[in-house]
């Protein structure tokens, strides 16, 4: 067996998704060494009320070149983080999260890595050191699902195939975008090898120059693209999170539903910030659901008066 962290990069603005995410970890999974917790520097007091023997709560700066820093205060664009590049462009804060990810496993100790973004919670029991720890590791893919006319995922592989200097994939392309992925270490350092290969430069000022990619489409291409380090894996198209990817809002009806639909395998929930779905409304099923993880498929996790008395526990 290898040894399996968590990932998780986050910042203020998601700390109420990120503490529930912490809870339903502390509540659910077993199998981990620890979980890294990659925020901006001025946020790491506000994430520290996290911290354990098994959580660490780690700057974001530690993971990048001194060429590539937080624009001052007078230079933020609202809510919209820019980061400043002495090499090139100004990025902003999604590209650094997905840049701190890739940068964080290769930092890690351990062998495999499950990267959990701060939307998702885990509502079963699961041992993840058994799930990612195993002698290849889990390699998430929904088959055909790129094609020429979905702009978004079409300009990512596109960036992908560059930054791999690989020829345009056709179409359609599989796609390796999911929740609660695991990496390989070993096969994270190829991939930024390949990258510093292909592009004559470090992977991250490779990155931070293409900027439109996705870090899970990157991971998943260079895989399946790579004999060696596919012989590692286990494709699956089988997720282990239920997720809600659309923009519409989900009321408490909806999320009991969405864990009442979970198939057996399915141990955690991904319900997408820019939903706008209430967190309070996830917190109060998950705190339901987990007083009472015995409820069969169909049955209703609480009723008004579960939830009153879920509030007065908080």
């Amino acid at each position: 067996m290898h040894s399996v962290a968590l990932l998780t990069a986050s910042y203020a603005k998601d700390i109420e998704r990120f503490s529930l995410l912490a809870e339903s970890i502390d509540t659910w999974l077993t199998g981990y060494t620890r979980h890294y917790v990659v925020v901006n520097d001025e946020d790491v007091p506000l994430f520290a009320q996290f911290a354990s023997d098994k959580r660490v709560i780690v700057p974001v700066s530690r993971y990048l070149p001194r060429w590539l820093f937080a624009a001052p205060s007078f230079l933020q664009r609202g809510n919209r983080k820019v980061w400043l590049s002495l090499l090139s462009s100004p990025v902003h804060g999604w590209h650094i999260q997905q840049i701190v990810k890739i940068a964080g496993v290769l930092g890690a100790s351990e062998q495999r890595v499950c990267i959990l973004d701060s939307d998702n919670l885990f509502f079963r029991e699961f041992d993840v050191g058994q799930y990612a720890g195993s002698a290849k590791a889990p390699l998430f893919v929904t088959r055909g699902a790129i094609g020429a006319e979905t702009p978004l995922h079409c300009l990512w592989l596109r960036t992908v195939d560059q930054l791999l200097g690989m020829p345009d994939t056709p179409f359609p392309a599989d796609d390796y975008v999911g929740n609660a992925l695991v990496w390989d270490k070993d096969s994270v350092q190829a991939m930024t090898d390949a990258i510093k290969s292909a592009t004559g430069t470090n992977w991250i000022l490779a990155l931070c120059r293409r900027k439109k990619f996705s870090e899970y489409l990157l991971y998943g291409h260079f895989v399946a693209s790579s004999p060696k380090h596919l012989a590692a894996h286990e494709i699956t198209e089988d997720s282990i999170a239920v997720s809600h990817w659309d923009d519409s809002r989900l009321d408490r009806a909806a999320i009991e539903a969405m864990m009442r639909a979970a198939s057996p395998r399915q141990v955690a929930l991904c319900i997408q910030s820019y939903s706008s779905t209430s967190i309070e409304d996830i917190r109060d099923v998950f705190r339901l659901r987990s007083r009472a993880p015995s409820l069969a498929p169909g049955d209703h996790v609480g009723d008004g008066a579960g939830i009153e008395a879920s509030k007065m526990a908080r």
